[in-house]
């Protein structure tokens, strides 16, 4: 598909989609709604796709949602209070459930941040696996600014990625968390000293985690997040199900273990589809 509101390719089984509206701070417009979340459905069909990577060109990574969209006549005002806030619940719902397909997606989302990642781009980022920052880097729970909560997942994931009284300090005062302070709570795994070397070193872990079985990778996405929102027992007993079911010793173990005796990389079968599968004739 084409996509106007950013770029997206796929190379070496990792894919890398590029925020490009740099004039507009690469800010998240109506049209970005509608094709981010055609995207992700497309990657996790996609056999070739096996880590997403999710950058910006330009000064920053994403202002967040581009104001017009509240301006633009796209979100019905029904006259009846009753409809119009049940309405406006359902526009919240489905902008949250388009943030948390990448945490849902099959496959490592890692970001690579560079200038500001504000707003909305908080919500996705920390829906991501992985967070990396160039120096100098920032970002903020602006919505406080605006007279609002944060409402796409910030607010819900953050505590868990960093001290919760941190992520409260921050929600607010609106205030900027660089890089450094980013690192040293844990919101980032590293920081680079500029947009190319993150963006090539970031590429490097993305192609290390793409060689490895994707059905054993999507297997611990799964499980660490299941366990993120349940306690430990409950998330051992999962852990216990899901090897019951995806755990097959003569396939990607097996291939695991010839590789290595005959000093080859290994070769993995890709996820099976499930979007497309819906859309043929019946």
């Amino acid at each position: 598909m084409q996509y106007t509101t950013f770029d997206l390719t796929v190379e070496n089984n990792v894919a890398h989609l590029r925020f490009n509206r740099p004039l507009k701070y690469n800010s998240m417009s109506l049209e970005f709604w509608q094709q981010f979340p055609q995207a992700i459905a497309a990657l996790d069909d996609d056999p070739e796709a096996r880590v997403l990577v999710i950058s910006g060109e330009g000064k920053h990574f994403c202002a967040g949602m581009d104001l017009a969209v509240f301006t633009s006549g796209a979100i019905k005002r029904p006259k009846d209070p009753a409809r119009r806030n049940e309405h406006m619940r359902q526009i919240v719902l489905h902008l949250q459930a388009i943030i948390s397909s990448v945490e849902n997606l099959r496959m490592p989302v890692l970001a690579a941040i560079q200038g500001g990642a504000i707003g909305g781009a908080l919500d996705l980022a920390c829906a991501c696996d992985c967070r990396y920052m160039t120096e100098g880097a920032f970002t903020s729970i602006e919505e406080i600014r605006l007279g609002m909560a944060a409402d796409l997942g910030t607010l819900q994931r953050l505590p868990k990625l960093i001290a919760p009284g941190l992520a409260k300090e921050l929600a607010y005062t609106g205030r900027r968390l660089y890089s450094q302070e980013a690192l040293s709570s844990g919101l980032v795994n590293q920081v680079f000293s500029d947009v190319d070397t993150m963006m090539s070193e970031v590429m490097v872990l993305a192609q290390t985690m793409a060689t490895h079985s994707p059905l054993a990778v999507y297997g611990c996405k799964e499980i660490i997040n299941y366990g993120l929102n349940h306690s430990t027992d409950d998330a051992l007993k999962y852990q216990a199900t899901w090897q019951a079911g995806m755990l097959q010793p003569e396939v990607d173990m097996m291939e695991a273990m010839m590789s290595k005796g005959q000093k080859r990389e290994p070769v993995y079968k890709a996820l099976e589809t499930t979007h497309t599968q819906f859309k043929a004739p019946l």
